[in-house]
């Protein structure tokens, strides 16, 4: 099965909600902060890194009923040194053991061998001699196209022999984005050019559900251009960062679905992962509340 069938199968089961996983120290419940040695040792570090990651696997055993997509936020786990690679790998291999459709939010972007490795670190995993070592084993990754067409196709390249998806920023959900993304080319905004080069990388990997494998990340707080972007993309799935916390709703994304109700995954992070305060002892009911609430609002 092709990543976009994976896809479309989580969200015809679950709604297109997509758990964002963003694992801020210090708003994990209290009883997690508390637990950590008091000196700043090594060992403290190993500590922190273990109980994030056990933090990230209950929110996921929590929000599984609610959504089959989570999307681990690379930065959060490398703030953590060489113990958060560990908790980042912990995390994506539960994910995929529970059945979630995996995105690895690291915006990668590089030429040549420098993308390659990169890519075979999210997808295939490190190769010496005979033997190959698993690293993230991700479903599909975000990436940055700025670098150009040679950027790219490395990431292609490797998700297509991998079985994989990649999602390519196009019109991102932060309030900076038009400073590059709406400068004029041809007549036309750059991030319109982005999808262009979208469409015709995407159109080889199309799957039995409609969709291909190569998606854009395109943000709930630009909803004319969701518009705009799903009638010049229709065979593209969208990662649409920005519901909830970002500003984004769910009537603002419903242009991101195409007319059988794929089409797209809407991403949720801090509005689902944290809805508590963290000295809250009943975070656990916030979560699932929480997640049950988008997924009822993001399926009309």
């Amino acid at each position: 099965m092709t990543f976009s069938d994976r896809l479309a199968e989580a969200v015809r089961r679950k709604g297109p909600l997509c758990v964002g996983i963003d694992p801020r120290w210090e708003s994990l419940p209290k009883a997690f902060r508390d637990a950590p040695p008091p000196t700043p040792t090594d060992d403290r570090l190993l500590t922190i890194a273990q109980l994030t990651a056990t933090f990230c696997i209950r929110v996921m055993e929590l929000v599984a009923p609610f959504a089959g997509v989570v999307k681990p936020q690379s930065a959060f786990f490398e703030l953590l040194g060489k113990w958060g690679f560990y908790s980042q790998q912990a995390v994506l291999q539960r994910a995929t053991a529970m059945g979630f459709v995996t995105i690895l939010d690291a915006k990668r972007g590089d030429i040549a061998s420098t993308a390659t490795a990169y890519a075979d670190a999210a997808f295939a995993g490190c190769k010496i001699g005979d033997v190959t070592f698993p690293i993230w084993d991700a479903d599909s990754l975000t990436i940055n196209p700025y670098l150009g067409r040679d950027a790219v196709e490395p990431f292609l390249a490797a998700a297509k022999a991998a079985n994989r998806g990649v999602f390519v920023l196009v019109r991102t959900s932060n309030p900076g984005s038009g400073l590059f993304q709406d400068l004029k080319c041809d007549g036309k905004p750059l991030y319109r050019h982005v999808a262009a080069a979208v469409a015709e990388w995407n159109a080889s990997t199309i799957g039995e559900c409609g969709l291909g494998d190569v998606g854009a990340v395109v943000g709930a707080t630009h909803p004319r251009e969701l518009v705009e972007l799903r009638a010049e993309l229709p065979n593209v799935w969208f990662l649409v960062p920005g519901y909830g916390a970002q500003g984004g709703t769910a009537a603002d994304v419903r242009a991101a679905y195409r007319p059988d109700g794929l089409g797209a995954v809407v991403n949720s992070s801090r509005g689902i992962t944290f809805p508590f305060h963290p000295d809250d002892p009943d975070w656990e009911a916030k979560v699932v509340a929480a997640a049950q609430k988008a997924q009822a609002e993001l399926r009309g």
